[in-house]
């Protein structure tokens, strides 16, 4: 039930975040960001392919060895542009979209129940290093598991395995990103934050399943924390529309 639940839970949240002016402009401007990083990063990565795989094997005088050495090539460009665009979902989100990810969630916030409760009294630099404090263990969470998941693979002969175990992994961290904006928001203490985590595993798959579809992916992460808001707010027993 909670996979199914996480599933419409995400459809409804860019289903309001269409049809709301406000979400619907923070949500394209977010998806820019992303776009416009992902894009650099993978500009930059091939930029040095050649360069590197020429230190790790040189291209090969016989035949009977270059077409693997294209293939190794041509990995290697997939591998690079893999990681450019995670870290440039990172970046993006850490120096700039985390912003805009709080401005949706709290107009969210403001459509369902009517209200708004305050982010706590603080400067507008101090609340902005605060929303970034908070999105830098939300981030490395996901890249130490993804590395344990990795290495695991490398050592073990579970390594499909846990190559599909890694995306869905992600998946549910990618969603934890959107759910736990409005408990950061109300200075909730991180264990607590991480064992409704750690309840709601389900939920957040079902939630996350739509981060592993190609395209689509980046326009439901876009408008993802009006979702992940909504889910919140029930969660804390504060009724919404």
């Amino acid at each position: 039930m909670g996979l199914i639940r996480g599933f419409k839970y995400n459809l409804a949240g860019l289903r309001l975040g269409l049809t709301a002016p406000k979400l619907l402009m923070m949500g394209l401007v977010r998806l820019g960001a992303m776009m416009a990083a992902t894009v650099i990063g993978a500009a930059l990565a091939l930029a040095y392919h050649d360069a590197l795989m020429t230190a790790l094997w040189q291209r090969p005088e016989s035949l009977w060895w270059v077409w693997l050495w294209y293939l190794a090539s041509w990995l290697l460009a997939v591998i690079l542009i893999g990681i450019s665009a995670i870290v440039g979902y990172l970046v993006s989100q850490v120096l700039f979209s985390v912003l805009i990810m709080d401005l949706m969630s709290r107009h969210t916030e403001q459509l369902t129940t009517g209200r708004e409760v305050p982010p706590p009294p603080m400067g507008k630099f101090k609340w902005l290093a605060f929303l970034v404090a908070q999105e830098v263990p939300r981030a490395i969470l996901p890249i130490l598991v993804g590395l344990a998941l990795m290495v695991a693979g490398w050592l073990t002969p579970l390594g499909p395995v846990l190559a599909v175990v890694s995306s869905l992994a992600a998946a549910v961290f990618m969603a934890w990103d959107s759910t736990d904006l409005v408990p950061a928001r109300r200075l909730e203490p991180f264990r607590r934050r991480l064992g409704r985590l750690a309840a709601n595993l389900g939920f957040h798959l079902g939630f996350g399943i739509w981060f592993l579809v190609p395209i689509l992916n980046l326009v439901f992460l876009s408008f993802a924390p009006v979702g992940g808001t909504l889910f919140a707010l029930e969660a804390s027993g504060e009724k919404g529309e």
